[in-house]
């Protein structure tokens, strides 16, 4: 499949501004709002060192711990789908077409399974799950469903339609496997894992986005040395070698990154559906042909589009909170449509 983008000329110089004052509104939104109302000024008081006990309770331990969770993991998911989606040449990749958030899930599940149900069977409290464990266990599950997809490919070619076969048949098997697991345990804990599947910020804290930093720091540091072969991996491998690029190696390099990235991001947060998918398409459709302006734009609108779909899972759905996993494929599913109709 050919990647798409819409036949505009140059884009608004304003486009990437726009975008990171709306991360900036985003974040001070976030920050401002929520299911308890707190007064601005008490807000602004906590954030300059003073407030009430209350108020530092809820804005630095509870809000900003999962807002820069949320920018964080947004801009993993993002920048995952975009550099899939440009080696692959398919835009419908991203992540889980890939079978990084189906490895994540599996892992979690057995994780969980081990660990809690088979070595205290009679204990239903969700404070025993060894939570803080989660997110290495998604990773390392997203990179190892990554490395069996890559060796795969690699034996069979590493054409970008073989690996886009492989991650969706891996990706269906190991999903097959999780949710039997899930179906058989049969046990009122499974509720942490549901939580995990529908891709939430609850109850983030400091450490899930120390975890995660790590990761976007090294993404981002990356990307000028892959940036030359990321715009030649855009064409077919004959055209690439053509201009001297080691295929085969910036390849797997770039793919290497993209996983890491996703898999990193799944672990913390759970499978966030269309972010990987759609913002990537967002990015193409302010950017137009520009590709230079596609990578920095596609970063920035994952973490605006992560936070504000968290915060309208917060206001919506009142104590209960409605998953940002679903507010986001309610979301990702009109825009996809309307990208569609305006993309030949």
């Amino acid at each position: 499949m050919k990647a798409s983008a819409p036949a505009t000329g140059q884009p608004s110089r304003w486009v990437l501004p726009s975008a990171v004052a709306l991360v900036l509104l985003s974040f001070v939104a976030a920050i401002f709002l929520g299911i308890v109302d707190l007064p601005a000024h008490d807000v602004l008081s906590t954030l300059t060192g003073s407030g009430s006990s209350e108020a530092r309770s809820i804005i630095l331990d509870i809000r900003l711990p999962r807002i820069v969770t949320g920018v964080l993991a947004g801009m993993q998911f993002a920048l995952a789908g975009l550099l899939l989606q440009t080696i692959t040449r398919n835009p419908l990749a991203d992540p889980s077409l890939m079978g990084v958030s189906q490895g994540a899930t599996l892992t979690v599940t057995v994780f969980l399974l081990f660990t809690v149900y088979l070595a205290n069977p009679d204990s239903y409290s969700v404070n025993e799950l060894p939570i803080a464990w989660l997110p290495a266990a998604g990773m390392v599950g997203g990179m190892f469903a990554g490395g069996i997809i890559y060796l795969l490919a690699f034996r069979l070619g590493l054409s970008p339609i073989r690996i886009t076969l492989c991650g969706i048949a891996i990706g269906a098997v190991l999903h097959a496997i999780a949710i039997g697991l899930i179906a058989g345990w049969g046990s009122a804990r499974i509720e942490i894992i549901l939580e995990w599947l529908s891709g939430s910020l609850y109850a983030r804290t400091w450490d899930h986005a120390f975890f995660l930093l790590p990761f976007t720091v090294a993404g981002l540091a990356i990307l000028p040395l892959i940036y030359r072969p990321l715009t030649l991996l855009r064409f077919d491998a004959t055209v690439a070698r053509s201009f001297g690029l080691s295929y085969r190696r910036q390849f797997s390099l770039v793919l290497l990154v993209s996983c890491a990235l996703a898999a990193s991001a799944v672990g913390a947060v759970g499978p966030i559906v269309f972010v990987g998918l759609i913002v990537p398409h967002l990015a193409r459709f302010f950017a137009g042909r520009h590709f230079p302006l596609v990578l920095p734009l596609t970063i920035v609108l994952g973490a605006v589009i992560v936070t504000l779909g968290d915060l309208i899972g917060r206001l919506a759905g009142g104590p209960e909170e409605v998953p940002i996993g679903i507010v986001t494929a309610l979301m990702g599913v009109p825009v996809m449509l309307a990208l569609l109709r305006k993309v030949p």
